[in-house]
């Protein structure tokens, strides 16, 4: 192929206009999606332990067993996993629309089913709970590797990073979704069925109406979805697929044409030689894209993985933290329905302080300090947080000294988002070819999720006090939160290693970065030259 194909050119070269804006807007309302689902669930897990593990008698309320809790958390995640994997390998079979549709559907049909339950026990509740997040799960996980690739391939070269971050972006709107729903459908029942706290009445102070809650909450995830599909189905192919992998340039640029009004050649001999090149079909596990891209790989599943791993973690020490600052006072002081808005109030305050404008730092800035730099620059930032946080630890659980903890809390993830949470999502859509591009980025997140796993889990028993005694109800002892962070700052720092294996992408054609075209510059620069007027 001795120069780029005009139809992908022209997306290179294309300025903004509004149809960059309209797939931001298609990819994003998933990404959305995405957040609230994932997220929402830790707003009624305590609602959840008080409704359906009550116990008679005791001087706090009932709360998920550590096994039903790590399930009701971990299913959904379990389920992105696979579906990264599954849905990212189907998008380089199938195409990215086609499958673009069967995750929405997936996603609104479990939405609606996690609200719904088998049975009024405790088990038939949680069982069908955790079995229709599994599938949640799976739908998200290939919204991930496809949502890129979309965005990736539709993008001009200019702004591409900041198009796929603004796309990411919106999880942080999806987590501030859900706190905001469970505010008002918390509000509500709190207004219209008074109860008296726990430590009152332990009996009458969760009201049977309160079981409505978490399916309310569960369910409104399935509208932002459902609202997009219309206008997911009317996207066309992207023209890096039709071209480069169905091999139908004449589509490609039909498709283009219409996209960017105005006339496209149709280059099938181009097409043709390419197909031809048995130097360019190589697959995921030969020699050559071991020798060309191998390491580029291993460089984005370790880093996605060991961002994941801390970013999860934050989980850990959320409850602490909000309940060392007052922001959600010791449950038996509360009704169930005041608990889960106090919770979605600290969750809600958390992502519009700390999650939503690092995700926009990133947005507004990656074209300029590139990936690279962000990337290395977010995990520098978090291994210096995570270790003043853990050096001096026992200073910071001084009453005097809480809200310095917070803040500099609130900074290592403010450091995430405008760093390598960001940056594991972006890179892997641009560096790989596009016929295995939707598998890499497939790859590459499901290992971030793995790390997500042992984040929430793993970190789960790690944190729990020395102190037999002292430990979580139903935890074994575990190094404590000290030693948890330290390791943690360990992570960071070596997660800023192998970002060293990562190439940058910065304002160079998808081509250029995976060689599908040897000769791209001379090719743009004569076409560029065609469109001047």
């Amino acid at each position: 192929m001795a120069s780029q194909l005009r139809v992908l050119n022209a997306l290179d070269v294309a300025s903004t206009q509004l149809y960059h804006f309209k797939a931001i807007v298609i990819a994003g309302m998933g990404f959305f999606t995405d957040a609230y689902d994932l997220f929402s669930i830790s707003l009624v897990t305590k609602l959840l332990g008080r409704l359906y593990y009550h116990v008679e008698g005791a001087p706090k309320p009932g709360t998920l067993p550590p096994n039903v809790s790590a399930a009701v958390n971990g299913v959904a995640f379990c389920g992105t996993l696979s579906g990264q994997l599954f849905f990212g390998w189907l998008g380089d079979k199938l195409g990215r629309k086609k499958v673009y549709g069967i995750t929405l559907i997936l996603m609104c049909l479990s939405s609606i089913a996690s609200g719904l339950s088998f049975g009024k026990s405790a088990k038939g509740v949680i069982a069908t709970l955790c079995f229709f997040r599994f599938w949640l799960g799976f739908g998200i996980g290939g919204d991930y590797p496809l949502s890129a690739t979309i965005m990736s391939e539709y993008a001009n070269k200019k702004t591409r990073g900041a198009f796929i971050a603004a796309v990411f972006a919106m999880q942080g709107f999806g987590i501030l979704g859900g706190g905001i729903v469970a505010l008002i459908v918390s509000a509500a029942f709190d207004h219209k069925y008074k109860a008296p706290t726990y430590e009152v009445n332990a009996a009458a102070s969760t009201v049977p109406q309160a079981d409505y809650i978490w399916r309310i909450v569960l369910m409104v995830g399935a509208l932002p979805a459902a609202l997009t599909y219309y206008w997911r189905m009317k996207m066309p192919e992207t023209a890096r697929y039709t071209a480069l992998v169905a091999k139908n340039a004449s589509q490609a640029a039909t498709d283009m044409s219409k996209v960017l009004n105005m006339e496209i050649e149709t280059e099938q001999d181009k097409i043709e030689r390419l197909r031809k090149d048995e130097s360019k079909n190589y697959g995921l596990f030969s020699k050559e894209f071991a020798r060309k891209h191998g390491l580029h790989l291993v460089g984005t599943t370790t880093t996605w993985f060991l961002l994941d791993i801390a970013f999860y973690s934050q989980n850990l020490f959320q409850k602490d933290i909000f309940s060392a600052i007052g922001w959600i006072p010791p449950a038996k002081t509360m009704n169930a329905v005041h608990e889960v808005y106090k919770i979605a109030r600290a969750q809600t305050l958390i992502a519009l302080c700390s999650t939503v404008p690092g995700y926009w730092f990133t947005v507004f800035l990656i074209d300029i300090l590139g990936r690279f730099f962000i990337q290395l620059l977010g995990f520098a930032m978090m291994t210096i947080f995570m270790f003043a946080l853990a050096i001096p630890y026992d200073h910071w659980m001084k009453k005097d000294n809480r809200i310095s903890f917070v803040v500099l809390y609130s900074f290592t993830f403010f450091f995430a988002n405008f760093g390598p949470n960001a940056t594991t999502f972006i890179v892997p859509a641009e560096i790989f070819p596009a016929r295995l591009r939707s598998t890499c980025h497939g790859i590459s997140a499901a290992a971030g999720k793995a790390g997500a796993i042992v984040g929430a889990f793993g970190f789960l028993y790690a944190a729990q006090n020395k102190d037999k005694t002292k430990t979580d109800a139903g935890y074994p002892p575990g190094i404590g939160v000290k030693n948890s962070l330290i390791m943690l700052g360990v992570i960071n720092f070596a997660g800023m290693l192998f970002t060293l294996l990562v190439p940058e992408s910065k304002g160079k054609s998808l081509e250029e970065l995976t060689g599908e075209n040897d000769d791209a510059e001379k090719g743009g620069a004569a076409y560029v030259e065609d469109l001047k007027p």
